[in-house]
């Protein structure tokens, strides 16, 4: 095993042809974001990571190797879901709101202009349906906005290492996301188009 223990964020400063033909890390966000894991890179060679606790690894980084090789870090597709606001029945701000929402609940959480994108969690996912916002499976890099999401909360799981902005009391347990649930009085119909399922009786 030969170790890396320098990050480059985002290959900055670096010929381009020799990012280019570095060998590489397909990673997902779960090990990226710890500071010490081993993986093995493209040529086969088992690298051992050993970065500064808190740090977190982004797709396009490079990792340094102790031989003074380079390796390129690339975010990995992974299980996500993907929020988006139902043009039908919706409006933009319906995402907005989700995205207030789950970031006060420390959920890792990845901002896209027409998208939100999280790990799978399916008591989210119904809530989020409930707010006429469309809720899809996916298989795709996951790259969180930075944060206060690093505690492990929401995550189900703890990394097991300090982080230096821990300086705060970690975040309760999670609780049911509680958007006020709209009156359906408008009369609307979910026609085959609106491509979701809410699981909530409506009054056709």
């Amino acid at each position: 095993m030969i170790h890396a223990s320098k990050r480059i964020a985002g290959g900055a400063g670096l010929a381009a042809v020799l990012v280019k033909r570095a060998p590489t890390l397909e990673l997902d966000w779960d090990t990226r974001s710890k500071s010490r894991f081993s993986a093995t890179d493209s040529t086969g060679r088992e690298i051992g990571v050993v970065l500064p606790r808190g740090t977190t690894l982004r797709g396009g980084d490079v990792l340094v190797a102790e031989d003074g090789t380079l390796v390129r870090v690339i975010a990995s597709a992974q299980p996500v879901l993907q929020v988006r606001h139902c043009a039908e029945h919706g409006s933009p701000f319906d995402l907005l709101r989700a995205a207030y929402h789950l970031g006060n609940r420390h959920v890792p959480l990845e901002l896209q202009p027409a998208l939100l994108q999280f790990e799978p969690d399916p008591v989210l996912a119904e809530m989020l349906r409930r707010q006429h916002l469309i809720v899809t499976e996916a298989q795709a890099a996951f790259e969180p906005e930075g944060g206060a999401y690093g505690e492990g909360a929401g995550h189900g799981h703890h990394h097991g290492h300090d982080h230096a902005h821990d300086h705060h009391e970690p975040a309760p347990v999670r609780k049911p996301l509680a958007i006020p649930v709209k009156a359906h009085d408008d009369g609307h119909v979910h026609g085959p188009g609106c491509g979701h399922d809410h699981g909530h009786d409506h009054k056709h």
